[in-house]
């Protein structure tokens, strides 16, 4: 969450002020414009801690997230629900940890909800027992006190991402709220501290780095994992308090390639995106491609795993598409056979580009096997630039079928240090990128025999004489 995200919580805490030492009675309330049915999102998230051990509220600036955070956080520490929460109870005191990105936004923003002067923060005046200074940092609080219902003692302790991952180490926690997104090896370490007292993880984030690693870990979680985990999504159409005129000026403000992040909670491509090209723009509803279509595809075969690309050009419009995928575990030396009858499956006719490098490995094999293989041109950033172009140019689409290379494209992106490809889940990025540098210039279309059916490949010349086909 940024500065411009103040706005929301700032004029909630403003209503705040007619209900004097209530100030938490002021958010989510029965009826009004801005009553709790307005915000299905934000009630989806709290219910969904009934179940789920790791949830994360993964919205668009100013859409409230932070407050749906520090709300629930509140009602733990004081041990007070409202009739109508949906949520997780304790029963008990609890032991938290509220956390952000470094010790001067932590205090600017997560301390200020929970603590603001005068009696504004969601934690009332009258509950607060005792505060500990945040060294360092002038009017940061490092933990505070508070007395629950019991009349025993919550304890909320402030943490920042900048500490490392050794200063998540230690002692068991009842709950953590992380706002703003942390580092992958943090998380993990606030997920041990809830393993004994078996407590939850709520994570609040506009998802401006991209696919990340935490990012993935919700979006990509496999069904074993989907038991304890609860991705939310919130964009600006979700919330009721943004008017259209400010819509219009944070837009203007905002670098294309954050637009759907700070209006949609879509992940952003990054400043480090290869491919920075809305997915919306470059992918297609499959159709069933024509035969006489010319086809090639790329083929990468890596250690721990082969991938192939298969690309067919309209020869009409010469838009190349991208319809099938190939993406399995093992490289040149595991069950060759296996990759090759699957790639033969799409047309044994159909030639390929292959990594030069692994071709030394691969190229002998495969082709015994009846594979049409041709080592690629392998010049890394020539053939992004390439594709690039195709794609900006709307001479290359993608079948929206093709889910393991839109994971891969979603997270292609360049080292910040060097400015190189990051050398990750790249398989199909690179398969991609032989096709286009040299798969498309074999391209060709499936072989005519004499009488004019699919066989031995033939020249239209050779099939139907000098005259060609007006005979």
């Amino acid at each position: 969450m940024g500065p411009e995200d103040l706005g929301a919580i700032a004029e909630a805490l403003a209503q705040s002020q007619a209900r004097e030492g209530e100030p938490l009675r002021a958010f989510f309330p029965a009826f009004g414009p801005r009553g709790r049915s307005q915000y299905p999102k934000h009630l989806e998230f709290f219910e969904a801690g009934q179940t789920k051990q790791e949830r994360l509220f993964m919205a668009a600036n100013r859409v409230g997230k932070t407050v749906a955070g520090a709300f629930e956080g509140t009602l733990h520490l004081l041990g007070e629900y409202p009739d109508w929460w949906p949520g997780r109870r304790f029963d008990h005191p609890t032991d938290a940890w509220a956390c952000g990105t470094n010790a001067q936004t932590t205090r600017d923003i997560v301390q200020q909800v929970f603590l603001a002067p005068r009696g504004k923060g969601m934690i009332p005046q009258d509950r607060i027992i005792h505060t500990q200074a945040y060294r360092g940092v002038a009017d940061a609080i490092e933990t505070v006190w508070v007395r629950h219902v019991s009349c025993g003692t919550s304890k909320l302790v402030f943490k920042t991402y900048e500490q490392g991952r050794k200063s998540f180490e230690g002692l068991a926690k009842d709950w953590i709220w992380c706002d703003e997104e942390p580092p992958m090896d943090c998380y993990m370490e606030m997920l041990y501290r809830l393993l004994t007292t078996r407590g939850c993880i709520f994570t609040t984030f506009t998802p401006l780095q991209g696919r990340s690693e935490v990012v993935t870990s919700f979006l990509e979680a496999d069904d074993e994992a989907r038991e304890s985990k609860c991705l939310i999504q919130a964009g600006w159409k979700d919330v009721p308090h943004l008017d259209e005129k400010s819509k219009e000026t944070l837009i203007r403000a905002t670098p294309p390639y954050l637009v759907q992040a700070r209006t949609e909670g879509e992940p952003a491509l990054g400043k480090g995106a290869i491919y920075p090209f809305d997915e919306a723009l470059i992918s297609v509803d499959p159709f069933p491609v024509p035969e006489f279509w010319p086809k090639a595809y790329g083929l990468d075969v890596g250690w721990e795993r082969t991938a192939a690309i298969w690309g067919a050009r309209d020869p009409g419009s010469g838009v190349i598409y991208l319809y099938s995928e190939y993406y399995q575990g093992g490289g040149p030396t595991s069950a060759p056979a296996n990759h090759a009858v699957a790639i033969q499956s799409r047309g044994k006719w159909i030639p390929g580009a292959i990594d030069p490098v692994s071709a030394v490995h691969a190229i002998t094999p495969f082709v015994s096997m009846g594979l049409d293989l041709t080592p690629a041109d392998n010049k890394v950033e020539r053939g992004i630039m390439e594709v690039f172009e195709l794609f900006a140019s709307g001479q290359l689409k993608v079948f929206r079928s093709l889910s393991d290379w839109f994971k891969e494209f979603r997270k292609y992106q360049r080292k910040e240090s060097t400015g190189q490809p990051l050398k990750r889940d790249d398989h199909l990025m690179d398969a991609t990128r032989y096709l286009i540098t040299t798969g498309r210039n074999l391209m060709k279309p499936p072989p005519i025999s004499e009488d004019g059916f699919k066989g031995m490949h033939r020249s239209p010349v050779a099939a139907y004489g000098n005259q060609g086909w007006m005979r």
